[in-house]
């Protein structure tokens, strides 16, 4: 499945990526930010998805210590400060030592780019201290700084300086941050759940300041850094899955009006199953067992009912549910359910037939469930999100036409790997709701017509046509024509890159 169009860190949910983590932390449910499993593993397989489709990137090197690239007259350090070379016998290579008063104007290093803005340092702190990075902009008036400092602060932003905690960093760690959204947070930092919109954009990077005392190496620039995005994501799924395989979500969720508040703690099956995807591709770069050992304990919670801090529900005493959202009563939301299944397919392949045989018997447990209750989820002119009507006697929860083309994306992916006639039927009707088709009606084009006009005066009177707004997830996508349905989708991004959380 197609990843490379989600673009989470532009999201104005997304509140910033984490200087400390190098992950994006979520406003989904708080202004305040959490880690979001789900945001997290998304990152990650977009970024993955990215580093196979795009060109690989254009890399400049600005500094390295090693003599033969050695450019030693290119810093400035000032009177107080000092700036030598050394060979590190932890990394077997020579580095540079740095030292310059918190208080200074620093040591710096000219760049000058103004073509690329992924930023990237090997760096060790023995002191408190910060890499500050000079950036002129397309806003009138003095240059930004982005000052990346060593505190857990997560960000902020004061006049023309943005700060973002990395925590103390006192070993060798690789330091890679994407300019242009570290520019575009700091800028938007609200109070709110949704980051402000802002134009500013990155022209040229002007320089790089270091303050405190350590060391740093291989300063460089770059298009993209796609794999280490990719790393940072799976090197979190790692260290914080329980013993049990299961990822908590630490922000309180409210699925829907009538369902029971989820708490923090709560498991998903869709975190769990992109988790799988996530963690079985670092497996398949890597070879490391660590990341495949992880993805088989990720299954954990499908064995459990939701009561029981699993993500299983039953539908109608029969059929195997793994829930986005383990509400109560159970809310069956279709996107997320075939993410959790793509995540069992992706380890059950990787994992083989002995090692892989519990995610393949889920898989195939969850794909004849799909199966049975696809027809549920059918409008006859769009597709529904979930099944409160049926579990809570409410109105049906249309899905907008993102979540829809996101059904149709899955779809396919499913008839892929199983050529049930089922997936290519839905997917051909589902396609055809895009452009205004509908379902057969069972009455007389006579009656139908006498509705039409019935529906056009309730419309011209202002009746039940109103507009209104609502959540996420209660927002109803409402069909007024064929012509202006097509209008709308004249907008869209193609099928592969609407997402979902």
């Amino acid at each position: 499945m197609s990843f490379e169009g989600y673009n989470v860190e532009v999201r104005d949910r997304v509140k910033c990526i984490s200087g400390v983590e190098g992950v994006p932390l979520s406003t989904q449910w708080g202004p305040q930010g959490y880690f979001y499993a789900i945001q997290i593993a998304q990152y990650g397989l977009s970024h993955y998805s990215k580093n196979l489709t795009e060109r690989p990137p254009h890399v400049e090197v600005y500094d390295t210590a090693e003599e033969r690239d050695s450019r030693p007259s290119a810093w400035t350090v000032p009177k107080g400060c000092s700036l030598s070379r050394i060979h590190d016998k932890t990394r077997h290579t020579a580095v540079r030592q740095f030292s310059a008063p918190e208080n200074s104007e620093g040591i710096s290093l000219p760049l000058g780019n103004s073509k690329d803005f992924i930023i990237s340092f090997d760096l060790k702190f023995t002191s408190n201290g910060s890499v500050s990075v000079v950036l002129e902009t397309t806003e009138k008036g003095p240059p930004f700084v982005i000052h990346y400092v060593t505190s857990s602060q997560l960000i902020a932003f004061k006049d023309r300086d943005i700060t973002y905690g990395l925590g103390p960093r006192t070993a060798w760690s690789t330091v890679t941050r994407d300019l242009l959204t570290d520019l575009r947070k700091g800028v938007g930092l609200s109070s709110t759940k949704a980051v402000k919109a802002t134009k500013v954009m990155p022209r040229r990077v002007v320089r790089l300041a270091l303050r405190g005392r350590g060391y740093l190496d291989n300063v460089t620039i770059s298009t993209t850094a796609h794999t280490a995005a990719f790393f940072a994501a799976s090197d979190w799924l790692l260290r914080n899955q329980d013993e049990r395989g299961r990822l908590a979500h630490h922000g309180d969720a409210q699925a829907g009006e009538g369902f029971r508040a989820l708490e923090p703690g709560w498991y998903s099956a869709m975190a769990q199953g992109q988790a799988m995807s996530t963690l079985v591709r670092a497996y398949l770069l890597t070879r490391d067992p660590v990341y495949l050992n992880a993805a088989l304990r990720a299954t954990g919670p499908y064995r459990l009912p939701s009561e029981q801090h699993g993500v299983r529900a039953v539908f109608m005493n029969k059929h195997d549910w793994y829930e986005e959202y383990p509400t109560t009563p159970g809310s069956f939301v279709l996107n997320g359910f075939i993410y959790s299944l793509i995540g069992l397919y992706d380890l059950a392949e990787t994992a083989g037939d002995k090692l892989g045989r519990e995610a393949g018997l889920l898989f195939s447990r969850g794909m004849e469930s799909l199966k049975a209750m696809l027809p549920l989820y059918d409008t006859g002119s769009g597709t529904i999100y979930d099944l409160r009507h049926f579990m809570l006697g409410t109105a049906p929860n249309l899905a907008r036409w993102d979540y829809h083309t996101t059904h149709i994306n899955q779809l396919q992916l499913l008839a892929s790997i199983d050529n049930a006639p089922i997936f290519r039927d839905f997917v051909k009707r589902w396609k055809s709701y895009l452009k205004g088709g509908r379902a057969k009606h069972n009455q007389s084009p006579a009656h139908r017509t006498g509705i039409g006009r019935a529906e056009s005066a309730v419309t011209a009177g202002g009746g039940a046509g109103g507009g209104g707004t609502g959540s996420r997830e209660e927002n109803a996508v409402r069909f007024s024509s064929a012509a202006e349905t097509e209008r709308g989708l004249s907008h869209s991004a193609p099928l592969s890159t609407h997402i979902s959380e």
